[in-house]
């Protein structure tokens, strides 16, 4: 790591880019960001917002029974739920008869009250409430090198499963006559969704981090002409929403995960007006 902060002084040699802890957060914003932006996209264009949301309060209570189960990592016990959560949902969706919305909404209800629940029980949830806001400032060593490895995971099922989910996305009986399984690519991209989430959670914060996967596709739907220009504009506004943010933040001293939101929904609000315009 000391070779990669000496590269980074004389890169950024600025104020802001001295202290370790803020190396590390823009380490972080590198890695994570685009993997927001490439999945937003998806999420925006199968609307799946309400079903992303969802995937933070199942993660509420992953933490909630590693904490009873007494896991020695609230992250272990956090991934393995999330991504069960996420199977769930999606089997159930496409299984009953009830529509889309009203499944997450009872999932999603139904995870952060347990969550609520278990977190209260012996006075723990003090010890955990940070989860609901995160600390992207925290982000150590060990925890960039695992981003990183979840960085390419992403990149390479992203790339398997891109084509058929694009099908998908376009027209699912379309897909289905082609002899795509949709259930099997839907819970692929939900597994992938749910790693993504539960792995980002504790630096960006359970209350906003489906803000963070939504607002810069959003805004790159509002101004991209091709497939191709909007998965670019949503990494480049994700991105750059990362870093002005965790800047602004570190000047302005608020929390940075909040700012980083903040910077993607002005992102929104410009391209939104730019969009009319045109």
């Amino acid at each position: 790591m000391d070779a990669i902060y000496t590269v980074m002084e004389a890169l950024l040699p600025f104020d802001w880019a001295q202290a370790t802890f803020m190396k590390n957060a823009f380490l972080a914003i590198l890695l994570v960001t685009p993997l927001f932006g490439v999945l937003g996209t998806m999420v925006v264009s199968n609307r799946m917002a309400f079903f992303s949301d969802s995937l933070g309060h199942g993660a509420f209570t992953g933490i909630a029974l590693g904490v009873l189960l007494g896991v020695v990592s609230p992250l272990a016990s956090l991934l393995v739920f999330s991504i069960i959560f996420a199977l769930f949902i999606t089997w159930i969706k496409n299984k009953s008869g009830a529509s889309a919305d009203t499944v997450i909404g009872v999932f999603s209800a139904t995870a952060i009250a347990l969550g609520l629940m278990l977190m209260s029980r012996g006075g723990s949830f003090n010890k955990y409430s940070t989860y609901l806001i995160g600390d992207i400032l925290a982000i150590t060593p060990g925890d960039l090198a695992g981003l990183l490895a979840v960085f390419l995971f992403v990149l390479l099922a992203w790339g398997l499963l891109y084509n058929r989910l694009l099908v998908l996305s376009v027209n699912a009986s379309f897909a289905r006559s082609r002899g795509i399984p949709a259930l099997l690519y839907e819970s692929a991209f939900a597994a992938l969704l749910a790693v993504v989430v539960a792995i980002s959670i504790q630096w960006v914060g359970i209350l906003i981090i489906n803000a963070l996967l939504v607002l810069p596709a959003a805004a790159a739907r509002n101004v991209a002409t091709s497939v191709k220009s909007y998965h670019l504009a949503s990494v480049l506004i994700a991105l750059v929403s990362g870093i002005v943010g965790l800047i602004l933040a570190y000047y302005a001293d608020l929390a940075a995960g909040a700012t980083i939101v903040a910077v993607a929904a002005c992102f929104f609000f410009i391209t939104l007006a730019l969009r009319g315009r045109r």
